[in-house]
């Protein structure tokens, strides 16, 4: 306790000490800061007075930029629309190049098109006039050395040809040229062109006639006409004027004749499998007459004849009924008189030896009928062997020849259909036919064991009268 008031006294005498020096340390401060703050407010003094002085230029030289950026601000604005509208005309004029080259793009086109198009619709006798201006609008794209407007003119002029042959083809033409002789020979003479019909005149007149294409051929084939139009078309053609022969069907007449064939040459279309069915469809016909005959010549006793024979084997007469029984054709009356030589036998007996009779007979009744139906079932396959190997020549000329000649295929495709035709036609008849001729021998057999049963139970019938008598 002592110690702590001691170290308080030591503490505050101290204290007491150092106050006078703190004091004027203070003061000494408080003059300085003074001062500073003077100088200070005197300096801000200075730069207000400073800038009053330059406020003012300072501000008419603000307001000189600001009115400039203003100019500088509407004369972008100037500048921007006048940017814009070109703009806009470029791509206008950008969408009027691309709407022209479309244009462009589309007669060129349909040129091209109408181009393709008139050569198909030359006849033959016409392309060699044509010939030159076609090839020089088809080559006028490839041909360096000519501009686009002598390109177009290249292509319009083969309008214009076009035009001016339908203008001459209503009132008709004649031009020369060469065609080939039905006997193969090419002869210079006169065309005369009337719509779509050509005819042709030879100069020296020993060739007359209508004037059409034909395959693997590259001129103009003469086909004669009767003798009768030969004069008409020599006048024509040396004079201009004349009388013509009219073909209402534009020459599809003379094309549905030519396409005409006989029975040998459909057959002879099929190859060898068109001949092994027509074999196989013979062979059947023959021995569906000799079947027909067969069946319908054998023979059935009537019930009147059964009647008869039981009659006399009532009345005791066994001769009189063998003697009538033997004198009855074909199985039937091997069948009776069997049975009258076993009427005194058990009835199982009889109906056994009269079943074997028909038995015996059956084979001869159906027999060829099992060749019939083969036939049928085999021909239609047969169709379809030719119809395949047809096929697989037709592929083979193909890869030979390629698709553009169209009658080195029609072998091919002539066997390949003509075999199908030749087996449905083989198959179909001789089907029905078998039906038929199958039916009638049932018929037959089944009127034979008709007449088996009748007999047997007409026995049965005497043999209980004789038990009741």
């Amino acid at each position: 306790m002592h110690k702590t008031t001691l170290f308080l006294l030591i503490l505050l005498a101290t204290l007491a000490s150092a106050l006078p020096v703190a004091a004027q340390g203070f003061a000494t401060q408080q003059n300085a800061l003074d001062a500073k703050l003077d100088g200070a407010l005197r300096s801000l003094a200075s730069e207000r007075n400073e800038i009053a002085r330059e406020k003012l230029p300072l501000s008419k030289a603000v307001a000189a930029l600001e009115a400039e950026v203003a100019a500088l601000r509407k004369e972008r604005e100037r500048f921007q629309k006048v940017q814009d509208a070109s703009t806009i005309d470029l791509a206008s004029l950008r969408k009027q190049v691309a709407s022209l080259g479309d244009q462009d793009e589309f007669v060129k086109s349909r040129l091209g098109e109408f181009l393709r198009d008139f050569e198909g619709r030359l006849h033959i006798a016409e392309l060699p006039r044509f010939e030159a201006l076609t090839e020089a609008a088809k080559l006028s794209d490839k041909n360096v050395n000519l501009d686009v407007d002598a390109k177009r003119a290249t292509q319009i002029a083969v309008v214009d040809a076009a035009l001016e042959r339908v203008r001459d083809q209503l009132g008709g033409q004649r031009f020369a040229g060469e065609a080939l002789r039905p006997t193969g020979e090419i002869t210079p003479g006169q065309f005369i062109a009337v719509g779509p019909t050509v005819f042709f005149v030879a100069d020296d007149g020993s060739t007359s006639g209508l004037v059409e294409a034909q395959l693997n051929a590259a001129d103009p084939v003469v086909v004669p006409l009767p003798a009768v139009h030969d004069q008409d078309l020599v006048t024509v053609a040396s004079t201009g004027t004349g009388a013509l022969p009219l073909d209402p069907t534009l020459g599809k007449a003379l094309k549905v004749e030519k396409a005409r064939k006989t029975v040998s040459e459909y057959v002879a279309d099929g190859g060898v499998v068109g001949y092994v069915i027509i074999g196989l469809g013979l062979s059947a016909l023959l021995l569906t007459g000799f079947k027909a005959i067969e069946i319908v010549g054998f023979k059935v006793a009537g019930h009147e004849a059964v009647d008869d024979i039981l009659e006399d084997l009532a009345n005791g007469a066994q001769a009189a009924a063998a003697k009538r029984a033997a004198g009855i054709e074909g199985v039937s009356g091997d069948m009776l008189q069997t049975g009258v030589e076993h009427a005194a036998e058990s009835r199982g007996v009889i109906e056994e030896l009269l079943f074997e009779k028909v038995l015996r007979v059956r084979p001869t009744l159906e027999r060829f009928l099992p060749f019939l139906a083969i036939t049928a079932a085999a021909a239609p396959l047969l169709g379809l062997l030719g119809t395949v190997i047809g096929m697989i020549n037709t592929f083979q000329l193909i890869t030979i020849f390629g698709t553009g000649d169209a009658k080195s295929l029609s072998s091919g495709i002539s066997e390949a259909l003509m075999t199908t035709a030749l087996g449905l036609v083989v198959a179909i008849p001789t089907l029905i036919l078998h039906g038929a001729l199958s039916r009638m021998a049932k018929r037959k057999l089944g009127l034979l064991e008709e007449l088996s049963v009748a007999f047997v139970n007409g026995l049965d019938v005497l043999r209980g009268n004789d038990r009741r008598a």
